[in-house]
């Protein structure tokens, strides 16, 4: 998305995320009108879901041609049930599952020679590609685990599945930013886009 989104479009879309949870745990596939065109543009995104500060579920859509809203019922509702890391959600957990979403700008390249002066830990996310290999990183994940912005690199590569020195060595390397927001700290925690 090129202009962020407001307070009153990101709550929405967080309570648009938890019906999706609530229905996905429910076994019944959630229904709304489209919102204001805003949320009908395609965007890319991830839903995270964390239980006790602890990582619960995460998955989302790196290139979406889908309306933003739709991708994330879709990637909430993946979160919940198909994240392979994870045992599925269920109904008696949902109070103590948080919501966090982070909508995606679009992906630029990075040639590998700069990489590590292009890289802003915290503000960007890295998108690593080689062959049918491919893995992501959301920008708040370098943060939380204090890596420079080599060891970024590195472990979006283990990511993608391929070797740590594979961003250097014919990877396809991009990045993004993204704005993050979570039923938590609504509002307050959004990196630019």
């Amino acid at each position: 998305m090129e202009e962020p989104l407001d307070e009153r479009e990101q709550a929405w879309l967080l309570q648009l995320a938890r019906q999706s949870l609530i229905a996905a745990t429910e076994g019944r596939v959630l229904r709304v009108p489209a919102p204001s065109a805003r949320l009908c543009q395609p965007a890319g995104v991830f839903v995270s879901l964390h239980k006790h500060s602890l990582l619960r579920g995460c998955i989302g859509q790196i290139h979406s041609r889908e309306p933003l809203y739709r991708a994330v019922i879709e990637s909430a509702t993946s979160a919940a049930l198909y994240d392979p890391r994870f045992p599925p959600v269920s109904e008696d957990e949902l109070d103590e599952v948080e919501i966090e979403i982070s909508v995606l700008s679009p992906l630029t390249d990075l040639d590998y020679r700069e990489a590590e002066r292009q890289i802003v830990i915290g503000r960007d996310g890295l998108y690593v590609s080689q062959g049918r290999n491919h893995g992501v990183l959301l920008p708040q994940v370098a943060e939380r685990f204090g890596w420079d912005a080599r060891e970024f690199l590195e472990e979006t590569c283990v990511k993608a599945g391929l070797s740590r020195n594979a961003w250097c060595s014919g990877a396809h390397l991009q990045k993004f930013s993204a704005q993050i927001f979570s039923e938590k700290r609504a509002g307050d925690y959004s990196s630019s886009t």
